[in-house]
């Protein structure tokens, strides 16, 4: 290989060497000058220049050819070197043209990374799709090693290669058709492909905006179902220059919802029965779809019986018959009516279910006061609480029965007006009333324990179920008991008497004070109106005094009987004690009545017969001295004193 000088060496290029293989920049940054290799194939040259550590330039050594390869001079480097450039030139403008003209290009694709997909577009670099591009709803890239693909090219990247859009090669195809069926309202179907902020990305070919108010003609609060979904929208807005396509769903709904309308409303009136399909629930009824016209099927128009939620009925998307029931054209308001298509099994309930039958049913709920029981479909009866046992220890119904349970029954009454079936349950049980009163006669002693205590008396259980009441008016002869727990308590065993059973109401009547003899009976024995008897002031009132004369045993001082001696008003305070007369008595309301004022008169009397005794005794009789006066006896009292 020949050289001219060593200066056009150091200006122009280093020899090449023939060798293909490709060289590193360890191998050309060295402490000795290497020469360049340069690839044979002119297309795929690729020059490097001769690098060197040496403050001055080292003359390269001539490089020995192989016997059956040409040399190459400085003249071949260089012509090889500007095809090299030229092919770069040529390539950049070819990129910056379809670029420029957005033409599309078929590539094959060669990877596929996290954030790309790597096509082969037939330039030296290869171009790169987002990602984001070409992944179907499940985020699987639609495409495989070894697929063409159809892009864009958009610009070329820092990093190398070209970012190319398969999005646009898309919306150039298919801009055309979609700006037809924009024109023509013509729908379109799409792939619901992810949810963004305010609706939906449909890919109808190209990716489209579908706002959330226009997914259904009523507003939807999750979006999130429709992903993966096939759906028919319409072209409602198209922006060529920025690429933005956005579809509606709700136009083609009302669309179809206006024609099944006014087919509904050319049959519609009432008496007529539609099929609809359930649309919503409610707490009050369920909204039925008539074809394209919503009535409102009311929970009171489900069922013949008592429903406690439209869905223990229907669900959402049940196909049903219904009837309408009211129509008003003005406001197009439809109501509705299911049980209304099956006769009214309350109209001949009297026949089916007569007083005194026993039925059987299920338990539909239970409440403070009962127990619904279903008879058949629209056909329910009440157990009153008062109607499950004979006991009246029961607190709850939910004690007995639970909503499920199947039970025996007897019809009580049947209001078929009121659609009411009074049932009873303890009447397929003996009744323990019947017979009490010939186990438990009047008079009779009986133990049970105290199981209650009220403001009015004591409940005592003498057996299972059975409770007799003591009064508190019979709980002492003597003391005045304002409450049984002053001498009773909860759980305690005692003994009473039988006062009196009534059976029809479930009665029983007890005493406790009648175990002891009565005191005021002992009384009245022994004392009668006029006798003198000593008391103790107990308590006063406005209207006199209550005096204890026995034990046990008060008497009343009105205030028109507390008058002493004098004539004048007497004063009665608690703890006194004075004498009194008994001038009334009342054995039935055992009452007795005592003055203080017939003390007083009694003693007046005592003193003038005392006084006529006196004087007979000291004057001669005379006709002129046989009567006494008043005088008489004030100075014969005084001469006393």
């Amino acid at each position: 290989m020949a050289y001219n000088d060593q200066n056009s060496v150091q200006t122009e290029s280093t020899a090449l060497n023939t060798t293909l293989e490709p060289t590193t920049p360890e191998e050309v940054t060295t402490t000795e000058t290497t020469p360049t290799e340069v690839s044979s194939n002119p297309e795929t040259a690729n020059v490097t220049p001769q690098a060197t550590n040496h403050a001055e330039t080292v003359s390269p050594q001539p490089v020995s050819a192989s016997h059956d390869e040409p040399e190459y001079d400085a003249d071949d480097f260089a012509r090889a070197l500007e095809s090299f450039d030229r092919e770069q030139a040529a390539e950049k403008d070819a990129a910056q043209s379809l670029t420029a003209e957005e033409a599309i290009v078929t590539g094959t694709v060669v990877k596929i990374t996290d954030k790309h997909v790597v096509v082969d577009i037939g330039l030296k670099s290869e171009g790169l799709i987002p990602l984001e591009q070409v992944v179907d709803h499940t985020g699987t890239p639609k495409f495989n090693i070894g697929d063409t693909v159809e892009v864009v090219v958009e610009r070329e990247e820092h990093e190398g290669g070209y970012l190319v859009s398969y999005e646009k090669a898309l919306r150039h195809k298919v801009w055309d058709k979609l700006e037809e069926a924009a024109n023509t309202k013509t729908p379109v179907k799409g792939i619901v492909v992810s949810r963004v902020k305010g609706g939906l990305t449909v890919d109808i070919g190209i990716k489209a905006f579908l706002p959330g108010s226009q997914v259904e003609v009523r507003p939807v609060r999750n979006l999130d179902g429709y992903i993966g979904q096939e759906l028919e929208v319409r072209v409602i807005k198209l922006n060529k220059k920025r690429g933005n396509v956005v579809v509606s769903r709700k136009e083609i709904l009302e669309e179809e919802q206006n024609q099944r309308k006014s087919v509904t409303l050319e049959h519609l009136e009432e008496g007529a029965v539609f099929t609809g399909v359930v649309k919503n629930l409610t707490d009050y009824g369920a909204f039925v779809d008539m074809g394209g016209l919503d009535g409102l099927l009311h929970i009171t128009d489900m069922s013949w019986g008592r429903l406690t939620h439209p869905r223990d009925l229907v669900n959402v998307g049940d196909e049903i018959q219904v009837k309408v029931l009211k129509f008003d054209k003005e406001k197009q308001r439809v109501s509705l009516g299911f049980k209304q298509l099956t006769p009214d099994p309350w109209l001949d309930a009297t026949e089916r279910y007569p007083i005194g039958a026993q039925v059987r049913g299920r338990v539909l709920s239970v409440t403070d006061y009962g127990a619904f029981v279903e008879l058949e479909q629209g056909i329910e009866g009440l157990v009153h609480v008062s109607e499950m046992t004979w006991s009246k220890r029961m607190k709850h119904p939910s004690k007995m029965v639970h909503p499920g349970d199947e039970v025996d029954t007897i019809i009580l009454s049947v209001n078929p007006n009121d659609r009411r079936i009074s049932l009873g349950m303890k009447q397929l049980q003996d009744n323990p009333w019947e017979h009490l009163e010939d186990k438990y006669p009047t008079g009779a002693i009986v133990e049970g324990r105290v199981r209650n205590l009220t403001d009015f008396g004591a409940f005592i259980e003498i057996e299972d179920g059975i409770d007799g009441l003591v009064h508190v008016s019979n709980l002492s002869w003597t003391k005045r008991i304002k409450h049984p727990s002053e001498v009773l308590k909860k759980g305690e065993k005692v003994k009473a008497v039988v006062l009196g059973v009534e059976p029809e109401n479930r009665r029983l009547s007890l005493g406790i004070k009648q175990l002891q003899p009565d005191v005021w009976d002992t009384f009245f024995e022994q004392h009668r109106v006029g006798d003198i008897v000593h008391g103790k002031v107990l308590r006063t009132a406005q209207f006199g005094a209550f005096i204890e004369i026995a034990e046990g045993i008060e008497g009343l001082c009105h205030v028109s009987e507390a008058v002493d001696e004098h004539g004048h008003q007497a004063t009665l305070n608690v703890g006194d004690e004075h004498d009194f007369k008994i001038v009334k008595m009342s054995h039935d309301e055992k009452k007795v009545g005592l003055s203080l004022k017939a003390i007083g008169e009694e003693a007046s009397r005592a003193e003038v017969e005392n006084y006529k005794e006196t004087k007979s005794k000291t004057q001669s009789s005379s006709s002129s001295s046989s009567s006494t006066t008043l005088g008489d006896l004030i100075n014969w009292k005084r001469e006393n004193q």
